[in-house]
């Protein structure tokens, strides 16, 4: 789903696979020559032409969908029908008139995320073959040479989740929306929680990252320890190839023993690879009483992992991060109550919420609330944007509309969200948690303050 509460389909495990699995990746796509505007272009509308696969009554959208079938080892929950879920709410949309009186047409494909070069074919099908105006989906790729290639050499815009404010960087402004948090305003946030709520008063802290989570730690984790005037320890970043991490396990070695001798007790984990139990776990049985602080809200998973595995002390718990609403909050919400009442009104079935447990095949269990949440989350987005942006549906407008938005709903949020120049990771719910694993059935997250509206911009 497309808030910071539950794990989409077990990201850190899948990260892990993938980034395992990439090794060297090559960009692809053409670039294109549609017109160029700046965050401040105007005035509107920009451009009076369609864009590609816009016609007078119709816009055309590709919809971006995860293979479980391939990554089903290495995750515990799966989707199905996931092309039905987001049918359902493009079936209400149309029925209501609709975007800007166009009906939408989607496009759907699945790829397996293990390798990166699927998603960038995946781009490519879905902007030379397809034609398709926007993506909206699941489209993962941690390197972020799948989203260059359709957001800045194909000039389509996208709207998906897994995303980092430098993958984001890496395209024109306005072209990626992230209907969540990435990690880099996440750790402005819990920063700012942090000092609030002077937890990190007396303590010097120490950073742990990866390869693939440097920038973060370099241009994020750090600059904002050093912001609200917290104590610095030493920073690692674990040099991880693939599965084996026999060179990282060595270095955390290290790395502890340094923190001991600058009496660190704090760590600020940033990284779904060093956030795994196998790094986490070293950590606890060498410096127990350690207070932990992450940027990853999937490290979720791994506490429920150990919960399950009657691991004790849990080795996760306390970890700090900055959360949203809990799953019981979310299900009582306005948003929930109005996807739920469109999937049950287009399928005439009752939509599981973020609380129940649906079994599935071969002991895995069934997501089928993910699937519901983030296909109404993005094309409630969708469709908020381009109803304001009007008539004339292209990308010059779309970044225009995009710059200019301001308050926005988020279905499959909290309360606040904006989208603006500058920002386009639009969730701003936050509150302080700590995961406690006494919370049934394996642990979850215990709110520590209330429920905010943070920017973090």
């Amino acid at each position: 789903m497309g808030s910071r509460r539950h794990v989409r389909f077990g990201a850190v495990v899948l990260a892990v696979a993938i980034l395992a699995a990439c090794g060297s990746s090559s960009k692809g796509g053409s670039s294109s020559t549609s017109t160029k505007v700046t965050a401040s272009s105007g005035p509107y509308p920009v451009s009076k032409v369609l864009g590609t696969g816009v016609t007078a009554t119709t816009v055309k959208i590709g919809i971006a969908l995860v293979d479980f079938t391939c990554i089903k080892q290495f995750v515990d929950s799966i989707r199905v029908n996931q092309d039905k879920n987001y049918q359902a709410f493009i079936d209400d949309i149309n029925a209501r008139g609709g975007i800007a009186g166009r009906k939408i047409v989607p496009v759907y494909h699945s790829f397996c995320p293990i390798q990166n070069s699927n998603a960038v074919a995946l781009c490519t099908k879905f902007t030379e073959d397809d034609k398709v105006f926007a993506v909206l989906g699941n489209f993962v790729d941690f390197s972020g040479d799948a989203e260059t290639c359709l957001a800045k050499q194909h000039n389509t815009p996208l709207m998906t989740f897994q995303l980092t404010q430098a993958i984001m960087n890496g395209s024109p402004p306005g072209m990626i929306i992230l209907p969540g948090t990435n990690p880099e305003r996440s750790d402005a946030v819990v920063l700012s929680l942090l000092k609030k709520q002077h937890i990190l008063d007396g303590k010097k802290i120490g950073v742990l990252g990866e390869i693939t989570s440097r920038k973060v730690v370099t241009t994020s984790v750090v600059p904002g320890l050093k912001k609200i005037g917290a104590t610095l320890g030493s920073t690692a970043i674990l040099s991880i190839t693939g599965t084996d991490t026999t060179a990282a396990q060595s270095q955390l070695d290290s790395f502890i023993e340094r923190w001991k001798s600058e009496n660190v007790s704090a760590l600020f984990v940033s990284g779904t690879q060093v956030a795994s139990k196998q790094f986490i776990e070293k950590i606890r049985k060498q410096m127990p009483n350690i207070l932990l602080v992450s940027d990853i809200s999937d490290v979720l998973s791994y506490g429920q992992q150990e919960t399950t595995a009657g691991v004790k002390p849990n080795p996760y718990e306390g970890i700090m991060i900055a959360g949203g609403p809990t799953a019981h909050e979310y299900d009582q919400s306005d948003n929930w109550k109005y996807c739920a009442d469109i999937y049950q009104k287009q399928t005439g079935k009752v939509a599981p919420n973020a609380e129940a447990v649906v079994p599935g095949p071969d002991g895995k269990t069934l997501d089928t609330y993910g699937s519901i949440n983030d296909a109404c989350q993005l094309l409630s987005l969708f469709r908020d944007i381009t109803n304001k942006l009007g008539t004339y549906l292209n990308v010059p407008n779309w970044r225009y509309t995009v710059d200019h938005y301001g308050t926005i709903t988020n279905r499959g949020g909290g309360a606040f969200a904006s989208l603006h120049a500058g920002k386009y990771d639009i969730d701003d719910t936050f509150r302080l948690e700590s995961f406690d694993s006494s919370i049934p059935p394996k642990g979850n997250w215990k709110p520590l303050t209330p429920l905010q509206g943070i920017s973090g911009s």
